[in-house]
Protein backbone atom coordinates (compact mmCIF):
# COMPACT_ATOMS: atom_id res chain seq x y z
CA UNK A 1 0.00 0.00 0.00
CA UNK A 2 0.83 2.84 -1.16
CA UNK A 3 1.45 5.75 1.75
CA UNK A 4 1.84 9.21 0.95
CA UNK A 5 1.83 12.62 3.46
CA UNK A 6 0.35 10.62 6.30
CA UNK A 7 -2.34 9.35 3.78
CA UNK A 8 -3.09 5.47 2.79
CA UNK A 9 -3.45 5.90 -1.46
CA UNK A 10 -6.44 3.64 -2.91
CA UNK A 11 -4.34 0.77 -4.82
CA UNK A 12 -7.20 -0.50 -7.06
CA UNK A 13 -7.47 3.48 -8.29
CA UNK A 14 -5.89 5.01 -10.94
CA UNK A 15 -2.46 7.26 -10.08
CA UNK A 16 -4.27 10.49 -10.61
CA UNK A 17 -7.37 10.10 -8.42
CA UNK A 18 -5.38 8.27 -6.38
CA UNK A 19 -3.32 11.28 -5.46
CA UNK A 20 -6.38 13.29 -5.25
CA UNK A 21 -6.94 11.56 -1.98
CA UNK A 22 -4.26 13.84 -0.05
CA UNK A 23 -5.74 17.23 0.92
CA UNK A 24 -4.47 19.79 -0.83
CA UNK A 25 -4.04 18.10 -4.28
CA UNK A 26 -6.22 18.06 -6.67
CA UNK A 27 -6.56 16.83 -10.45
CA UNK A 28 -4.10 19.19 -11.97
CA UNK A 29 -1.59 18.82 -9.55
CA UNK A 30 -1.75 15.18 -9.60
CA UNK A 31 -1.02 15.28 -13.35
CA UNK A 32 1.69 17.81 -12.79
CA UNK A 33 3.14 15.65 -10.36
CA UNK A 34 2.92 11.65 -12.01
CA UNK A 35 4.63 14.02 -15.14
CA UNK A 36 7.37 15.08 -12.54
CA UNK A 37 7.76 11.31 -11.55
CA UNK A 38 7.86 10.18 -15.22
CA UNK A 39 4.59 8.07 -14.51
CA UNK A 40 1.53 7.08 -16.40
CA UNK A 41 -1.21 8.89 -15.08
CA UNK A 42 -3.58 5.76 -15.91
CA UNK A 43 -1.21 3.53 -14.44
CA UNK A 44 -2.87 2.67 -11.00
CA UNK A 45 -1.18 2.98 -7.61
CA UNK A 46 -0.51 -0.98 -6.89
CA UNK A 47 1.50 -1.25 -9.80
CA UNK A 48 3.97 1.99 -8.92
CA UNK A 49 7.25 1.05 -8.03
CA UNK A 50 9.09 1.49 -5.09
CA UNK A 51 10.86 3.93 -6.93
CA UNK A 52 8.01 6.02 -7.81
CA UNK A 53 6.43 6.21 -4.62
CA UNK A 54 9.31 7.79 -3.09
CA UNK A 55 10.10 9.96 -5.73
CA UNK A 56 6.48 11.19 -5.33
CA UNK A 57 6.55 11.37 -1.77
CA UNK A 58 9.39 13.42 -1.55
CA UNK A 59 8.80 15.93 -4.38
CA UNK A 60 5.31 16.30 -2.53
CA UNK A 61 7.16 16.89 0.77
CA UNK A 62 9.81 19.40 -1.21
CA UNK A 63 7.37 21.24 -3.05
CA UNK A 64 3.86 21.78 -1.97
CA UNK A 65 1.59 22.43 1.53
CA UNK A 66 -0.41 19.54 2.14
CA UNK A 67 -2.49 17.59 4.72
CA UNK A 68 -1.76 19.15 8.16
CA UNK A 69 0.35 21.85 7.35
CA UNK A 70 -2.30 23.21 4.70
CA UNK A 71 -5.15 22.55 7.03
CA UNK A 72 -3.26 25.32 9.99
CA UNK A 73 -2.51 27.44 7.34
CA UNK A 74 -6.55 27.78 5.89
CA UNK A 75 -7.42 27.97 9.67
CA UNK A 76 -5.01 30.43 10.44
CA UNK A 77 -6.24 32.53 7.65
CA UNK A 78 -9.73 32.47 8.78
CA UNK A 79 -9.01 33.18 12.15
CA UNK A 80 -7.08 36.51 10.55
CA UNK A 81 -10.03 37.69 9.00
CA UNK A 82 -12.23 37.17 11.66
CA UNK A 83 -10.17 39.25 14.40
CA UNK A 84 -9.82 42.01 11.86
CA UNK A 85 -13.48 41.79 11.54
CA UNK A 86 -13.67 42.04 8.11
CA UNK A 87 -16.97 41.47 6.19
CA UNK A 88 -15.54 37.66 5.28
CA UNK A 89 -14.55 37.18 9.18
CA UNK A 90 -17.96 38.54 10.35
CA UNK A 91 -19.84 36.17 8.18
CA UNK A 92 -17.68 32.77 9.33
CA UNK A 93 -18.21 33.97 12.74
CA UNK A 94 -21.58 33.89 12.62
CA UNK A 95 -21.99 30.66 10.39
CA UNK A 96 -23.38 32.33 7.32
CA UNK A 97 -22.16 31.70 3.41
CA UNK A 98 -19.20 33.90 2.92
CA UNK A 99 -18.77 34.04 -0.83
CA UNK A 100 -22.18 36.55 -1.24
CA UNK A 101 -24.54 33.51 -2.02
CA UNK A 102 -28.47 34.21 -0.73
CA UNK A 103 -29.34 33.14 2.47
CA UNK A 104 -33.39 34.58 2.45
CA UNK A 105 -34.07 30.44 1.04
CA UNK A 106 -31.11 28.34 0.94
CA UNK A 107 -27.99 28.66 2.62
CA UNK A 108 -29.05 25.28 4.82
CA UNK A 109 -25.50 23.75 4.76
CA UNK A 110 -24.04 26.88 6.46
CA UNK A 111 -27.04 28.04 8.50
CA UNK A 112 -27.78 24.85 9.81
CA UNK A 113 -31.21 23.12 10.51
CA UNK A 114 -34.22 25.70 10.21
CA UNK A 115 -35.39 27.09 13.12
CA UNK A 116 -38.57 27.82 13.76
CA UNK A 117 -39.93 31.39 14.54
CA UNK A 118 -43.44 31.13 15.68
CA UNK A 119 -45.86 34.29 14.55
CA UNK A 120 -47.26 36.73 17.36
CA UNK A 121 -50.88 35.91 18.12
CA UNK A 122 -53.40 38.73 17.06
CA UNK A 123 -55.07 40.65 20.33
CA UNK A 124 -58.18 39.01 21.06
CA UNK A 125 -61.19 42.54 21.82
Amino acid sequence: MARIAGVDLPRNKRGIIGLTYIYGIGPTLAKRILDAAGVSEHTKVQDWSDENIKFISKYIQDEFRVEGELRSEVQLSIKRLMDIACYRGIRHRKGLPVRGQSTKTNARTRKGKKKTVANKKKATK
